[in-house]
């Protein structure tokens, strides 16, 4: 019989699923200085690969926490080619390659990068079962995180003043009093459920390949490594008539992700059936040792309809749901706990407005909507390529079947990159920013930087070398920042008072260049404590006070004007 513990213990947010959207908010809160608990049914971290790309986006929120460096240390090795290589089977022909670099070609091409580029942080290749149990091993050890790994929530109950939460392990029971709940528990979201809140949208996509039931099987094999080290990649496609499958490589040499459409909607997966098919892909039979199965829907771009109810909040999966294609799952989740976590924190800090919460489903909602529907175009955009019975004879329509499927797949080079998913995500209907001006038209493949409020803050190099402490989003605080751009920003102490008076953390960053004024085309801008563009002008606003309060949702009344 478990045991109840005595006393109902208390903390200012609780957090239900300990993968990396639970895991990274809890981080964030431990930043701004929140205690929070966090319940995982699983006594660990998953150890099993799923999604392998950590956007430039979700880089950037990783240097936030302090942690970029540590997970570009995961993954391949630092010479290991990102590229994506497609062959009619692993041993025969190449059909074409997107050429992607190492990771020591980014880090030498980011030092090497002009004052104003854009990507601080690179696109990275680690899979996420490394990357979750280093967030889980760095949470562990945190001061403001209670680590309730092994514990799973069996009910909740909200109130006017907070929520009511009892979980149990093997051993006890335990209740625990939050000032707010946050279900971060997968697509199967037991907090989700529990509200009654419903996913709407296309549940999978019936295509050839990346549609309907799918197959996600971790394999080791040294002589699979053997077959590809000469045509060294990171993914690895084999595309003949036949069928299409795709390979990841987990570590650089002896494990991969190998995935697998079913056979059979229902059909349980195979450990011989699968090496089949791997050894069809491969046209030869190297020996495989299984070393677990998950399956998976493809093709799925689910949104719930809500992602609220009062002090019960969503995110990750448990609102959004995606295909694997173009790796947007995780990393939209990840920008969901980077929105979320300075606002739980301002409203259990007490400077944040009673709109301030309500903002974030207003924020992240579209931006679901529109990686999801992104995602789902990749996939359909995948199994549109035709791949006649010739493509692998050595004839002359084998060649020009070739050359045409070449053509083909040489254009999704830049849609693997997507730089406009990864930081093109805008709040231009938010309540608590103040627009000013129409903003970029949104572009899946290329990402336009722009002060227009409800974006991304442009970014910019402060140093030479381009080293931790360089970047422009290394100097702003964890509240809001008031940015002072160029050789004579305007009085600003009217903003200074009223943060002051309104109890706002405010930190203030001079940046005399006239390079990176050209490129936030004002003299002020106030930022957000997860980067995002909040109110620029040119002098401060006549109603500092107004302005302020909009921005941490206490006023959504009417815009304050750029001045």
């Amino acid at each position: 019989m478990r045991n109840l513990t005595a006393a109902q213990q208390v903390t200012a947010v609780g957090i239900v699923g300990g993968g990396p959207v639970g895991l990274t908010l809890a981080l964030f809160l431990d930043r701004f200085g929140v205690p929070c608990v966090l319940f995982n049914a699983e006594v660990t971290t998953r150890w099993h690969p799923k999604g392998s790309s950590e956007s430039a986006r979700s880089m950037e929120i990783f240097r936030l926490l302090g942690l970029a460096d540590r997970i570009r240390a995961l993954g391949l090795p630092q010479d290991h080619p990102t590229e994506v290589a497609y062959f009619t089977r692993f041993n025969g022909h190449e059909l074409t390659r997107l050429t992607m670099p190492s990771r020591a070609e980014v880090l030498r091409r980011r030092r090497e990068a002009s004052k104003t580029d854009q990507v601080p942080e690179p696109i990275h290749r680690a899979n996420q079962m490394h990357v979750d149990r280093m967030l889980f091993d760095h949470a562990a050890a945190r001061p403001n995180i209670v680590s309730r790994f092994g514990w799973r929530v069996d009910s909740f109950e909200q109130d006017a003043d907070g929520v009511t939460v009892t979980a149990t392990s093997a051993q006890a029971s335990e209740r625990w009093r939050v000032q707010f709940l946050v279900g971060c528990d997968g697509g199967r979201s037991f907090v989700r459920r529990s509200l009654g809140i419903r996913f709407g949208g296309e549940a999978s996509l019936e295509e050839r390949y990346f549609g309907g039931r799918m197959f996600s099987t971790y394999i080791r094999s040294p002589e699979l490594h053997g077959l590809l080290q000469p045509r060294q990649a990171w993914q690895y496609w084999a595309v003949n008539p036949e069928l299409r499958s795709t390979i990841i490589s987990v570590n650089g040499s002896d494990e991969f992700l190998f995935r697998t459409k079913a056979a059979a909607p229902n059909q349980p997966t195979d450990d011989a059936a699968v090496t089949d098919v791997l050894h069809r892909c491969a046209g030869a039979k190297p020996k495989i040792e299984v070393l677990g199965h998950e399956p998976w829907t493809a093709g799925t771009a689910l949104v719930a309809e809500t992602f609220r109810d009062r002090r019960v909040l969503l995110a990750g999966d448990a609102v959004h749901l995606f295909t694997p294609t173009g790796g947007f799952g995780m990393n939209t989740g990840l920008e969901d706990a980077a929105n979320l976590g300075w606002k739980l924190a301002a409203c259990v800090q007490g400077w944040g407005g009673p709109a301030l919460l309500a903002s974030y489903e207003k924020e992240r909602l579209p931006v679901a909507l529109r990686n999801t529907g992104a995602a789902r175009q990749l996939s359909i955009n995948i199994n549109d390529i035709e791949v006649p019975a010739e493509i692998e004879t050595d004839s002359a329509a084998g060649d020009i079947a070739r050359k045409v499927a070449s053509k083909k797949l040489g254009s999704f080079a830049e849609q693997f990159a997507s730089l406009g998913v990864q930081l093109g995500g805008r709040y231009d209907d938010s309540p608590i920013t103040v627009a000013d001006a129409a903003p970029p038209a949104d572009d899946f493949i290329d990402y336009r930087p722009t002060s227009v409020p409800g974006g991304r803050t442009p970014h910019a190099w402060l140093d030479d070398d381009h080293g931790d402490g360089g970047s422009l989003y290394d100097r702003l605080g964890t509240g809001l920042t008031l940015l002072r751009v160029g050789h004579s920003p305007p009085d600003t102490s009217m903003i200074v008072c009223a943060a002051r008076d309104r109890g706002i953390p405010l930190s203030v960053v001079d940046i005399d260049d006239a390079d990176i004024r050209d490129l936030y085309d004002c003299d002020l801008a106030l930022i957000r404590p997860d980067h995002y563009v909040a109110w620029r002008g040119n002098a401060a606003p006549a109603d500092a006070h107004s302005m302020l309060a909009r921005l941490v949702g206490a006023d959504t009344g009417g815009p304050s004007q750029r001045n």
